[in-house]
């Protein structure tokens, strides 16, 4: 009777041992995670090389929807964003959001945001600063 008792025992630590090695081989095996490295709005502003305050409103409002993902903006977002990148902030962020709103690169957005008026990228403000400020042809 014993001897029976001791094999099934046997018999169910082998299996969990295989169960613990299995797993300890696929997690070997598997392919590693990939790993979205954050960007500064400075190095994102580096990276994209604004020649002017009005793309540097542009890019700023890009990053911050594509890596604070900010679903809009307002000015003070801007502004807090200028200073995070050590940029001088411009003198009336106003008027450089409404230049890209001409361009039709930036619009306002449906709703307010802290009681401020809020904007967002436009499918074409995206793809301009996407491609360094340069138009598809």
């Amino acid at each position: 009777m014993m001897l029976n008792e001791e094999m099934i025992e046997i018999k169910k630590k082998l299996e969990e041992h295989e169960e613990r090695i299995s797993k300890l081989e696929s997690s070997f095996w598997a392919k590693p995670e990939v790993v979205k490295k954050e960007v500064s709005v400075k190095e994102f502003i580096l990276k994209k090389k604004p020649k002017d305050d009005i793309q540097k409103t542009l890019a700023i409002g890009h990053y911050l929807e594509e890596y604070e993902t900010l679903s809009s903006f307002n000015v003070r977002d801007l502004e807090n964003a200028f200073r995070a990148a050590k940029e001088r902030v411009p003198a009336n962020i106003n008027d450089k959001v409404n230049k890209n709103i001409e361009k039709g690169y930036i619009m306002e957005s449906k709703g307010r945001k802290d009681n401020l008026k809020a904007w967002v990228l436009t499918n074409s403000g995206e793809q301009y600063v996407e491609n360094n400020f340069k138009k598809e042809k």
